[in-house]
């Protein structure tokens, strides 16, 4: 039963002891030896930030390795005094009364009377106090398990060996900023893992892209080898419900795949790579493309023609995008288009431009949307875009025989910017986009991008051999 925190896969002798927790505990074993612990030194692990993928990551380590408390911490924290309205209280009532096992484990930690209240609109909830339960305010429809939450940030992360950033990019670099102030008496440096995607965007002294991990880096002095990102084409809610997934955990090579290793459940196949940047950048490039997808579907009525033509001239974009960020852009194809085509079919971000379309979003309400969270695709947008305009950047157009800014040949890239961020069009604009007789074919954008030298070091941050630090921005 997924929720309840006693649930293991164990196998059992039959003199009834417990034969290996199926590596579990050996697995453990060998990264705290890693890591550098030693015995009776807990590995304590903490996750920054309580979103939907953030919760589910904790709650996934808590779920393999919680039980073992003599050698492990897991801990997850998140601000405290965010209410829960109620609308979601009702929710939530019908989600615990819906599932057995969650009424039951909630029973017997004497818990769901503050439920029924909440219901009843006798008590208010904070999401917090949920969290604890197994509630991410973010993902009500998926109970998890029980988790150890923390609302003193110092508390949280002052002598934490593992740190995973669940924040969203926007708010990164503010809370490790605080981080830091903590961290100043450390002798050795945490493992980041980093679930962040998305990207802001610096114009000196070269236009830039931020990325969540630099935003680390800078906040915080930890080194880049310390600092991974995972990512990859899943939906936290479908992992934690035990559907097959894989990621990619990026980064140098001392840390990645030990952190490899140790992540990899049957259901959860964990690879490595040592791209870290271009790998993180793509993460937030799909989200920019997943709200226009949102949209087309919507005012389409979901016609499987007008979202494959979409389809075609996005990726078509974000390749051309990718022939900008790496000199060898043939190895994110795959992923890139796994991790867009997961995000197109059931993210947030595509679920935002579907509300937008249809008017029960506006975009007054803001990117952070009750219920959902950040709304990464928004703020991905305006970063690409302000990059893409950069005349510093610029290739050479292939009908007008002259020099343009990038973001001239990407033109849902353009529409989006007008309708999310400049409020200049309607939603309806993208089908114009799509429509228009003057869009070229998505196979000329390709075979630009893949007959030029377009490849910009400056993009992510290198100039002349050196990396940009944040002495820059």
């Amino acid at each position: 039963m997924v929720g309840s925190i006693e649930v293991m896969t164990r196998n059992s002798h039959s003199n009834g002891t417990i034969s290996s927790y199926n590596g579990l505990e050996e697995k453990l074993d060998e990264f705290r030896r890693v890591l550098g612990k030693a015995d009776g030194d807990l590995l304590k692990i903490v996750g920054v930030g309580a979103g939907a993928w953030g919760s589910v990551f904790a709650a996934l380590l808590q779920d393999s390795y919680g039980q073992f408390r003599d050698k492990v911490q897991i801990r997850i924290w998140r601000r405290p005094g965010r209410a829960v309205d109620r609308a979601t209280a009702e929710h939530l009532f019908e989600v615990i009364n819906s599932r057995e096992d969650v009424l039951r484990r909630l029973i017997r930690r004497c818990a769901y009377l503050k439920y029924v209240e909440a219901r009843l609109g006798d008590r208010t909830l904070y999401a917090d106090e949920i969290l604890k339960d197994g509630f991410c305010l973010n993902m009500i429809d998926t109970p998890l398990c029980p988790l150890k939450v923390v609302t003193n940030l110092q508390e949280a992360v002052w002598d934490a060996d593992i740190v995973v950033n669940g924040l969203p990019s926007t708010e990164t670099r503010e809370i490790f900023e605080e981080i830091s102030k903590y961290w100043k008496e450390r002798i050795s440096s945490p493992v980041i893992i980093s679930l962040s995607k998305g990207i802001e965007a610096a114009l000196d002294p070269v236009p830039h892209i931020i990325t969540p991990t630099q935003m680390i880096n800078w906040a915080t002095g930890v080194p880049l080898e310390n600092i991974l990102y995972l990512g990859g084409p899943n939906i936290a809610a479908e992992i934690y419900n035990k559907e097959y997934a894989n990621a990619r955990i990026c980064g140098a090579g001392k840390w990645r795949k030990a952190v490899a290793k140790f992540l990899r459940q049957p259901h959860f196949i964990v690879w490595d790579n040592s791209d870290l940047v271009t790998h993180e950048v793509m993460g937030g490039l799909k989200n920019v493309y997943a709200i226009g997808a949102g949209m087309v579907a919507a005012l389409t009525k979901e016609s499987a023609t007008s979202k494959s033509v979409y389809f075609a001239h996005c990726t078509s974009e974000m390749i051309f995008i990718t022939h900008l960020l790496t000199e060898e852009p043939e190895k994110l194809a795959g992923p890139l288009l796994a991790d867009t085509y997961v995000t197109l079919l059931k993210g947030r971000n595509a679920w935002y431009g579907q509300m937008i379309a249809k008017g029960e979003l506006s975009l007054d309400m803001g990117d952070s949307i009750t219920g959902k969270g950040m709304i990464q695709g928004v703020s991905a947008v305006e970063a690409f875009y302000e990059l893409l305009s950069q005349f510093s950047l610029s290739v050479q157009h292939p009908e007008e025989n002259k020099p343009v800014a990038p973001v001239e040949l990407c033109p849902i890239l353009k529409t989006l910017y007008k309708i999310l961020i400049k409020r200049e069009q309607q939603p309806c604009g993208i089908l114009q986009a799509l429509r228009d007789e003057t869009m070229n074919d998505p196979r000329d954008r390709i075979e630009i991008a893949q007959s030029h030298a377009f490849y910009r070091p400056s993009l992510l941050g290198q100039v002349e051999g050196k990396t940009i630090t944040a002495k820059n921005n």
